[in-house]
């Protein structure tokens, strides 16, 4: 379990990475994008990226069993 944590992180860290190193100025363009958006808006988004989260992991782990 630990080591499957450690691997999600790991993972997070390499795509965020690869943003910052790829595309530093686009990043800066999302970045104001998000800022302009109302709070509740911002809010539904990080919901629904969990939501998918949750579905990817679930199936990522039906998969492996």
């Amino acid at each position: 379990m630990l080591a499957t944590v450690i691997l999600a992180i790991g993972l997070v860290f390499i795509v965020e990475g690869l943003v910052f190193a790829l595309a530093p100025s686009r990043l800066e363009e999302i970045l104001a994008m998000l800022a302009r958006l109302p709070l509740e808006t911002r809010r539904l988004i990080g919901l629904g990226a969990m939501t998918l989260g949750v579905v990817l992991v679930a199936l990522a782990r039906s998969l492996g069993a």
